[in-house]
């Protein structure tokens, strides 16, 4: 399957192990529960900090890659279940809304515009999820569209492989507007040759992290900070498994402990299969609101 070789190729428990590798991390999320010997990418908590949803492709699923959750219960991720919006097709990068009313996400299903698209469900009092909504034709073409976030203010960054931009994939943005959304724009500064997918919004949009492919096959995290109105060059960061030859990825701030990043993996230890999620504490930014 095309797309699912293509996200690979860029692709309770005890929430958290303490890892001795870097003063920045603090360990894997959810053994066997959360992280298990599947693929586990890019996962986005409730800002009450109760739920956990992530993309896996492990077994139990509608088929390839689905959306998963988890509660929290005594301290620790329970009860994973697969979200009952999934498809046979792929649903991965997922996003809750700070305000907890919408759940965004990627999908190739059917009745989209072309390859990958981005939708968002409403989610209830009850925290059930209402019927996929496709973001629509300003934002979804032919190509594909991936790794939603949304802002605070309003702006929603995401990843696409659309022509006008650095080449390859690159990070593009739009603001909410009614029940729409503006055109989109690129990440000029940021965007080069290479693939830049992944990314999320930090310190309220004044800085933006990002994961890159590097000559030598990996792909790494870099924070890029917004100055006078630019975006500045990307700085590599601080982990212990982002290294060259690494594949990290899908970092997002828990909301409900905004000083925390859960990034996509492999490290040496702790480790539970394929791709694990791991905590790590949030990089500084102190970037300028002049690129809003």
């Amino acid at each position: 399957m095309r797309t699912r070789t293509l996200l690979l190729a860029l692709t309770a428990s005890l929430p958290f192990t303490p890892a001795a590798s870097a003063l920045s991390e603090y360990g894997i999320e959810g053994m066997g529960v959360v992280s298990t010997r599947a693929d586990e990418i890019r996962a986005t908590l409730a800002a009450d900090g109760q739920r956990i949803i992530w993309a896996s492709n492990r077994e139990g699923g509608a088929g390839g890659w689905d959306l998963w959750q988890a509660r929290l219960q005594d301290k620790r991720w329970t009860d994973p279940q697969p979200l009952a919006l999934n498809s046979s097709a792929d649903e991965l990068d997922p996003f809750l809304s700070s305000d907890g009313h919408w759940l965004y996400f990627a999908s190739n299903r059917k009745g989209g515009h072309g390859g990958l698209d981005l939708y968002r469900a409403a989610i209830a009092a009850d925290g059930s999820l209402g019927a996929p909504q496709n973001l629509g034709p300003t934002l979804n073409g032919r190509q594909d569209e991936r790794s939603p976030t949304l802002a605070d203010d309003g702006r929603l960054l995401f990843a696409s492989n659309r022509d006008g931009g650095g080449g390859g994939w690159d990070l593009w943005q739009t603001r909410a507007s009614g029940d729409g959304f503006t055109a989109v724009t690129e990440l000029a500064e940021i965007n080069t040759p290479a693939d830049e997918v992944d990314a999320s919004w930090l310190g309220g949009g004044r800085g933006v992290v990002l994961a890159r492919t590097n000559p030598q096959g990996g792909t790494q995290l870099w924070l890029s900070q917004c100055r006078q109105g630019q975006w500045d060059q990307p700085s590599l960061l601080e982990l212990s498994f982002n290294s060259a030859d690494s594949d990290t990825r899908g970092a997002l701030i828990d909301a409900n402990k905004p000083a925390e990043l859960v990034v996509s993996g492999t490290a040496r230890a702790p480790r539970a299969g394929g791709m694990d999620l791991y905590r790590m504490k949030a990089p500084v930014v102190d970037g300028d609101d002049s690129c809003r």
